[in-house]
């Protein structure tokens, strides 16, 4: 895997990581891609991604067609998305590896995030041995929480 500074600069100068160097990052991909931006990074600590919530996202068609609310399940993905990269770029030797969940602990869904939000991804790793991590995140819309977790990791 590259160090940051080896990817490409970022189009916009407000984010460490735009869409294309996500891209070279993380193997998700449309539909299930969940990060945006990646708008701060701390090798080995801590990261902070952006998520726009779009209504043309399928699973709003569905969850709920009067009322569209994002799932729980994909906002805790969106948080292990943003570990991932922290992972990903922090601890070398996992060029051939993909993330794969190990547990979520402690999770809460403290307000609804729908179409028109902008989530703002904070991922703080607590540890990594053995090819392990435990990572906390939260998401944030408008200053407020709106889901925490604490992820669990491997990479396969």
């Amino acid at each position: 895997m590259p160090r940051l500074s080896d990817l490409p600069a970022p189009s916009s100068p407000d984010c460490v990581l735009d869409h294309a160097g996500i891209l070279t990052v993380l193997p998700h991909r449309h539909p299930f891609l969940f990060v945006d931006r990646l708008l701060e990074f701390e090798e080995g600590k801590r990261a902070v991604g952006l998520k726009l919530a779009s209504f043309g996202e399928p699973h709003f068609t569905g969850h709920f067609p009067s009322d569209p609310v994002m799932p729980g399940v994909l906002q805790i993905e969106a948080l292990a998305q943003v570990a991932t990269i922290l992972i990903l770029l922090s601890i070398p030797g996992l060029d051939s590896k993909r993330p794969a969940f190990v547990g979520i602990e402690k999770a809460r869904f403290r307000a609804a995030v729908r179409p028109g939000d902008v989530l703002r991804l904070e991922v703080e790793l607590l540890s990594w041995r053995r090819g392990m991590g435990t990572a906390v995140g939260k998401i944030l819309v408008d200053g407020r929480t709106a889901c925490e977790a604490e992820i669990l990791a491997t990479m396969v």
